[in-house]
């Protein structure tokens, strides 16, 4: 077995001389390739006399084992210095300035989510979050929204395949689920904002099939279309920066409030651009109303006692008016370009003491 003992020392020996993994490589094709000398000595076992192929046969085993190991310690070895010196070669000063080109920016309507989390906050309300995956019943039924309902169409919901009872899953099409399940968690009274991704089979300059909303509901036992209508106008004014806003709330219909409302804004839209708190022309920015007696009754609520409202809007459109972007599509094209132009800086942080978007 000295043969074998040699054999191994010398290979050995060139793993551990091996400079790179290139050369290690070639090390282990000469000792365990298909001609290699460790695998030449296998072969060889079938011209020996079978009293003695068993013990030649584990020894050499013993031996490619061995070799084996050796040549993955070596190379974890190379690696970790490879590693070192990338590691010091390659360092980075991070107490050098960011480059004008590579410095990040802030999404509008992650800004517009900030902005409006400010601006509900300070009129007490918190901030409520929910699945995207609903079920037909927290998105519809729960809503007092009638089985025959259009948005409940495959034309205008993303639905999932059918599970074994028949029931499916959906995209949610509002954060309204969010509404529902935090009046049955929670005892009134309530006051949230449920901001979120809402998914619709829609798409133009104004609507995409995902877009973000957000929803803000409250519950007790005195509110009423008052309380609403200061809530809204409020909103408006310190979300546009204006010093005061004129509304006005035309009679409509949803199957989760009654009365409903769509709220318009008095608007300017000459010189190509849109200012609030001045002007003529109305815009549409939200759909609202007094939450709907059944929805109480499907959350647990005592509707004799309690009443509350609620309203809703999109991110996107309001980022859009605010900061006069025209084309919803951009908000999901990821186009650096854009980005920089409409993005804000990181440290722009809204507050509503020193201005919201100053």
């Amino acid at each position: 077995m000295s043969d074998l003992s040699n054999l191994e020392q010398s290979l050995l020996k060139a793993v551990a001389a091996a400079a790179d993994e290139r050369a290690l490589e070639e090390v282990r094709v000469a000792a365990l390739g298909k001609k290699g000398s460790v695998s030449e000595l296998l072969k060889s076992l079938g011209a020996i006399a079978p009293e003695e192929r068993k013990a030649r046969g584990a020894a050499i085993n013993a031996l490619k084992e061995r070799v084996t190991e050796a040549l993955a310690a070596r190379k974890a070895g190379l690696g970790e210095a490879e590693l070192s010196r990338r590691l010091l070669e390659e360092g980075i000063d991070v107490t050098l300035p960011v480059r004008a080109e590579n410095r990040g920016r802030i999404h509008p309507v992650s800004q517009v989510f900030d902005e409006i989390v400010q601006i509900f906050g300070a009129m007490g309300f918190a901030v409520a979050e929910g699945p995207q995956i609903e079920t037909d019943e927290l998105n519809f039924s729960a809503l007092n929204i009638p089985p025959s309902h259009p948005a409940r169409q495959m034309h205008d919901t993303f639905y999932f395949a059918p599970k074994p009872d028949g029931s499916r899953m959906l995209l949610r099409t509002h954060t309204s689920p969010v509404q529902i399940r935090t009046m049955r968690a929670q005892k009134p009274p309530i006051r949230i904002i449920a901001p979120g991704r809402v998914y619709r089979c829609d798409s133009d300059q104004t609507h995409t099939p995902q877009f973000h909303q957000v929803e803000a509901l409250v519950i007790d036992e005195e509110t009423h279309m008052g309380h609403l209508k200061w809530c809204v106008e409020e909103f408006c004014r310190a979300f546009f920066e204006v010093p005061s806003v004129k509304m006005r709330f035309r009679p409509s219909h949803f199957p989760f409030t009654e009365p409903s409302a769509e709220v318009d804004i008095q608007c300017d839209r000459s010189g190509g651009e849109i200012k609030f708190g001045q002007g003529e022309v109305w815009l549409e920015i939200l759909g609202s109303g007094v939450v709907h007696p059944s929805v109480l009754r499907n959350c647990g609520i005592d509707p004799e006692r309690y009443r509350g409202f609620a309203f809703g809007m999109g991110l996107d459109r309001l980022a859009m008016l605010k900061y006069g972007i025209p084309d919803l599509r951009a908000f999901f094209e990821s186009d650096l370009r854009w980005l920089r132009h409409y993005g804000f800086g990181v440290l722009d942080v809204p507050t509503l003491a020193t201005g919201l978007s100053s």
